[in-house]
């Protein structure tokens, strides 16, 4: 998964909570947008949702079918995931989309975090990474 606009978790080396774009090979989760150790689920791959103070996220809209969304991950090699405040794209396609328009839990800012869950010995890799805030890039691999 891809963190964005997060914080540390206080005593808990290497954990942030916050907003997250998710991807696995199996496609449970690709494309979600989850709140790590907060709201959780915001938006399954397909949905358009709002979330709201005190209300769970509710679905308003669709990007597609959640099969046919799957079909367009490369489970062999490289895929292009591009974060959106709002929504997340892989290779291209509209993944998911939150509208969060609860001001008590909602961020603008934070960490960017690269997630590699705990377990058995696995191989992540991630390249040409471009970050662009107030039109300005900032590029590493």
């Amino acid at each position: 998964g891809i963190n964005y606009r997060s914080s540390e978790v206080p005593g808990v080396p290497d954990a942030l909570r916050g907003y997250q774009l998710d991807i696995d090979g199996q496609g449970e989760w690709t494309g979600q947008n989850y709140e790590e150790r907060g709201r959780t689920f915001l938006a399954l791959r397909g949905q358009v949702s709002c979330v709201e103070t005190g209300k769970k996220p509710y679905v308003v809209g669709s990007t597609g079918d959640k099969a046919e969304l799957f079909s367009q991950i490369d489970r062999d090699g490289w895929n292009e995931c591009h974060v959106i405040a709002r929504g997340h794209l892989i290779n291209g396609h509209v993944m998911s989309v939150v509208v969060d328009d609860d001001p008590q839990e909602r961020t603008s800012e934070g960490l960017i975090g690269m997630q590699v869950h705990v377990g058995p010995p696995m191989k992540i890799e991630f390249r040409n990474i471009r970050l662009k805030t107030d039109r300005k890039e900032v590029s590493g691999r």
